[in-house]
């Protein structure tokens, strides 16, 4: 089917859209008011895949969802503390870095999990959570690492969980239901296409991205790009780990695995922007750039195998 290659083929309109934002920034760049209705569309997809039994029964195992979020408060921020100690980046880069490693969980995530076919309610409940706690957390870290207190807005936070995430994804499932009483065959092509239409809606955000902050990329220094690149792997490859030593389900592992090293960097680069400068910001919009990559490197692999063995 046409939406099933194009779904496996995520990695390549991610890629495709990066290029497209840097060759192209002047045509994009206007387009920057765009990214929260797509992500809004993206979780609108998720929560078609979605029954309201799939939220009652994580209320029964939280194990997983403490268990990631407890992971990403501390694996990320200090892998992050590290990278920037031993790769000497200079103190704001370090800053910036460290900000990402501070942040909750993004919406990329959730997204990602969908495409690598992981548990996208267990996914949607980590970013929740991490994304509720994150004006107590990200300010602990940045006064411990940085001696620098951030003030972080409790009701943006708030605000950005309804508004992309929640919202959409509770009308989604809400869709879903009415759709399996009153349209069955409808609701399950809508679920059939929607992870298509997830990949392109990610890849026109990266490309959005990457034109958006085109003249800040030859800034870049070869030791942020390194540390980026194993800030990001060392978050996935702790996530995928631990839960997978624990014997968790294959698709609690991918959740689990994705939800660690998927950070929300878009908070990040707007939290450099105000407290510390546009130098600071580039951790976070490199970031934003190469988690998509190499996440969804990762979810066109992951599709491909069995989420239960054989």
């Amino acid at each position: 089917m046409l939406s099933e290659r194009i779904a496996n083929a995520f990695l390549l309109w991610v890629l495709l859209g990066a290029a497209i934002g840097l060759l192209l920034p002047g045509w994009l760049q206007p387009l920057t008011g765009w990214i929260p209705p797509l992500l809004g569309l993206v979780m609108l997809g998720m929560g078609l895949t979605l029954r309201v039994g799939d939220f009652a029964r994580i209320l029964k195992r939280p194990g997983p969802v403490f268990l990631a979020a407890v992971l990403q408060w501390t694996v990320m921020p200090l892998a992050a503390w590290l990278l920037a100690l031993l790769l000497g980046l200079p103190p704001l880069l370090a800053a910036g870095l460290i900000l990402v490693g501070a942040a909750p969980g993004g919406t990329a995530s959730n997204v990602i999990t969908l495409l690598a076919r992981g548990d996208v309610a267990l996914s949607v409940s980590i970013t929740a959570l991490t994304t509720v706690m994150a004006p107590l957390i990200m300010p602990l870290w940045i006064l411990l690492l940085l001696g620098e207190n951030i003030d972080v807005r409790f009701g943006t936070l708030v605000g950005q969980i309804a508004l992309i995430v929640l919202l959409p994804l509770l009308s989604g499932v809400l869709l879903r239901h009415g759709l399996d009483h009153l349209a069955p065959d409808t609701g399950h092509r809508l679920r059939r296409i929607f992870p298509a239409i997830s990949a392109m809606a990610v890849a026109l955000i990266v490309a959005i991205i990457m034109a958006a902050n085109s003249g800040q990329f030859a800034q870049l220094s070869a030791p942020l790009v390194v540390a980026v690149i194993l800030h990001n792997g060392i978050g996935l490859l702790a996530g995928f780990l631990l839960a997978g030593a624990l014997g968790l389900p294959a698709a609690t592992v991918r959740s689990c695995g994705f939800e660690v090293g998927m950070q929300n960097s878009g908070l990040a680069v707007a939290l450099a922007m105000a407290h510390f400068g546009p130098s600071a910001a580039l951790a976070g919009v490199l970031f934003s750039v190469w988690h998509n990559i190499s996440g969804a490197a990762l979810a066109s692999w992951l599709r491909r195998r069995p989420v239960h063995p054989p």
